[in-house]
């Protein structure tokens, strides 16, 4: 059984394997999960049933290498937004929003794949479950660990990471729900007025 502080089994990936998680995540990502089915998936992929079921072994495996490899994508597109941001840490939290634009803009017309993954999978049991939730620990701790060089207080830091994870993931929701134009931007600009308050 998985949990959310469980680290999720892992593939090694053969070519075949490749062709099978780009087709998956391509249709996970626009048809959903439950939606699309291992058929669906191999003849995308240019694979037999058996090639699938011999390289991953279930459904499920190939839907936690889907959002692993979203996930390890995310970090390393954010990194590089981070390396390339001015040092002080608001400049370094605007750098989040920033790199989220344009990933959104990118990668993520229909939303967070996490978030859309977890309205299909909140079974802390499914072994996804722990590379969902795992992400988004991941992202506040990063603006945790932003926030203590802009808060007084430990007990400051905490409250304005919370914040600013809030902000980011509305804005995450609202830009798959195409409620307003560029909800990111709109946030960024929220955490800009309160990193200026703090």
């Amino acid at each position: 059984m998985g949990s959310s502080s469980a680290t999720p089994r892992r593939i090694a990936m053969t070519p075949a394997a490749r062709r099978v998680l780009e087709a998956a995540g391509r249709l996970f990502y626009e048809r959903g999960i439950h939606a699309v089915g291992v058929d669906l998936i191999a003849a995308e992929a240019g694979v037999t049933k058996k090639t699938l079921y011999d390289r991953f072994g279930s459904k499920e495996q190939i839907v936690v290498e889907y959002l692993a490899d979203r996930d390890e994508r995310w970090r390393a597109f954010l990194d590089r937004h981070l390396d390339a941001a001015p040092p002080e840490p608001a400049a370094r939290v605007l750098a989040v929003f920033d790199a989220s634009r344009a990933w959104s803009a990118e990668h993520s017309t229909k939303g967070c794949s996490m978030v859309n993954a977890h309205a299909e999978i909140s079974d802390p049991a499914h072994p996804a479950y722990p590379v969902i939730t795992g992400q988004k620990q991941w992202m506040l701790a990063l603006f945790a660990g932003l926030a203590e060089g802009i808060a007084g207080t430990p007990d400051g830091a905490g409250h304005l990471a919370r914040t600013l994870m809030l902000l980011h993931e509305g804005a995450l929701v609202a830009h798959g729900l195409h409620l307003f134009a560029d909800p990111i931007g709109h946030a960024r600009d929220q955490a800009r007025a309160l990193l200026a308050s703090c």
